[in-house]
Formats: C-alpha cells, sequence, structure tokens
C-alpha cells in the first residue's frame, strides 16, 4: 500500500509539471498582447501634445524673432561686432517710437553699445531700408562714466556723465564743437535732462585712433556721444531730423517703456503684411 501511495503521488507531480508546461505559454502570451494602462496614457498624452497648436500670439512672436535675425543677417551687423541681443532691443525700441509716429520717415537707427571699451569701434548707424550699416565707428563716453569702459550714468546736470536710452534726434546747430546735433531724450529717470544738459551730438580731436595709441583709451566728453571729426558732418548729416538713437550701456536696473515687444512685433508684422 505504501508503495502504491508513493507511485500515485510520482503520477500527480509529473501530471501538474505537464499541465503547467501547457498554461505558462498560454499566460504569457496574454500579458504580451495586452499593452499595459501606463503606457498608453503615456502614448497619448505625448500625442497629444505633438498635435497642439501654438497660440496666435506665439506664433507672431517667433514671426517677429525671425524677421530680425533675417535682418540682423542682411545687415552684416554681426561681422562689424553688433551683438544681436544689443540690436535686438534697439529695434523693439525703434518700432515702439515708430508705432507713436515720433520718427521719420528715413529708417534709420543708431546704435551705441557702451558695453564695449572706447578703443572699439562702438557705434553703428544702420540703413533699414537698404539693409545695410552706414556707418560704424569710434564714440566717446562721459568723462564721470568710466576710464576705458563706461559703468556709469546719470540724467543729472553737471554730472559729465553719459545717459543711457532711447532719443529721437533733433535738428542742427553751430556750438563750441561746430556742427552738432541736439538730441531729445525719452526714457524718464534716464535720459530726459539731455537737452538741457546739452547733451548733444558733435566732434571732437580726442576722437581717434591716434589718440588711442597715445593713451591707451578715447577721449572722454562731458556727456555728449563725441564722434570723429573726419566723419561727424556725414553721419550729423545722415541722422538728424527725427530718427532713433538708442545708447545701450551695462546698467541692469535700466528700463523704458519702448522695450514693449506686443508694440514691436504688431508694428512690424502689421507693416510687413501692408507690403504684400
Amino acid at each position: 500500500m505504501e508503495n502504491q501511495s508513493v507511485v500515485r503521488r510520482q503520477r500527480l507531480k509529473r501530471r501538474a509539471r505537464r499541465m503547467a508546461r501547457r498554461v505558462l505559454p498560454f499566460v504569457a502570451s496574454l500579458f504580451l498582447a495586452t499593452p499595459l494602462a501606463a503606457p498608453v496614457r503615456s502614448n497619448a498624452a505625448v500625442a497629444a501634445t505633438e498635435t497642439r497648436l501654438p497660440t496666435p500670439a506665439a506664433t507672431k512672436t517667433m514671426l517677429f524673432s525671425q524677421r530680425l535675425h533675417d535682418l540682423y543677417r542682411d545687415l552684416r551687423a554681426e561681422d562689424q561686432g553688433l551683438r544681436f541681443a544689443v540690436f535686438e532691443k534697439a529695434m523693439t525700441g525703434y518700432l515702439n517710437l515708430q508705432k507713436q509716429g515720433r520718427l521719420a520717415d528715413k529708417q534709420l537707427l543708431t546704435v551705441v553699445d557702451f558695453e564695449l571699451p572706447s578703443t572699439e569701434k562702438r557705434l553703428w548707424v544702420l540703413d533699414l531700408a537698404a539693409k545695410q550699416v552706414k556707418f560704424h565707428t569710434l564714440v566717446a563716453h562721459g568723462h564721470n562714466s568710466g576710464e576705458n569702459m563706461a559703468t556709469n550714468f546719470s540724467n543729472e546736470n553737471e554730472s559729465n556723465m553719459s545717459s543711457l536710452g532711447f532719443y529721437v534726434t533733433q535738428g542742427e546747430y553751430q556750438g563750441k564743437h561746430g556742427r552738432s546735433l541736439k538730441l531729445k531724450g525719452l526714457d524718464e529717470g534716464y535720459n530726459t535732462n539731455a537737452l538741457s544738459r546739452s547733451v548733444v551730438m558733435h566732434g571732437a580731436d580726442y576722437v581717434s585712433e591716434e589718440f588711442i595709441r597715445q593713451n591707451g583709451r578715447l577721449g572722454r566728453s562731458l556727456g555728449c556721444p563725441a564722434l570723429p571729426m573726419d566723419q561727424k558732418d556725414a553721419i550729423i548729416e545722415a541722422v538728424e531730423g527725427q530718427t532713433c538713437l538708442f545708447l545701450n550701456g551695462p546698467d541692469q536696473s535700466y528700463s523704458s517703456k519702448y522695450l514693449n515687444q506686443d508694440i514691436a512685433v504688431t508694428t512690424l508684422l502689421d507693416r510687413d503684411s501692408q507690403m504684400i
């Protein structure tokens, strides 16, 4: 009887193993054929993200950025040392001022980058219609703004410092520096005292490569963006009469209502649509 019980248990074990070999592949196939719930939700989320269209505002911003990069490329501005970040700020202000009707039809934009040393050419006059850099030259900063680098800026009378921000050029006049150009500052708290301070565009002997060789930097003004004597007449004649001037600098506190990107985007894209 004992032997029969042993034989019976062995038979049952062999039968269970055979059953397991038949069932396991079937169970495995069920798992392989049925995807898990989490990946299904993940794939659906990815698909929804991929098919989501950008908003009209986002589309306009992308088009604006592309237009600025195209213009920057066409001007070959990078080849002449004008950084895109400075160009973008200057163009944003230019378009804001254009929207307000403050600018003439010359389509000229003058940019000064006081983040660069005085030994570098840091003034550009951009002809936006012809898509060319009309002038690229040296320019001095104020005596109390710094030595080779301009680091301090002021809107106060007798500060002898440069003033950052957006300006609109006014008319010419003959002053103590000869032919000069009045500048109207538009950024409250930063340059609105320019006319009363007599911050103007004029020529100066200390703005030259020779002065740099002798002194290691340019000479400095009383706050005016002073130009080389051999170029000041041509530059003043080109930019006088309500064109945009932007003075950029390393002052992180500087802000301007003319850096409104929404207005700049609308102005540029509306102008483009009218030209089609």
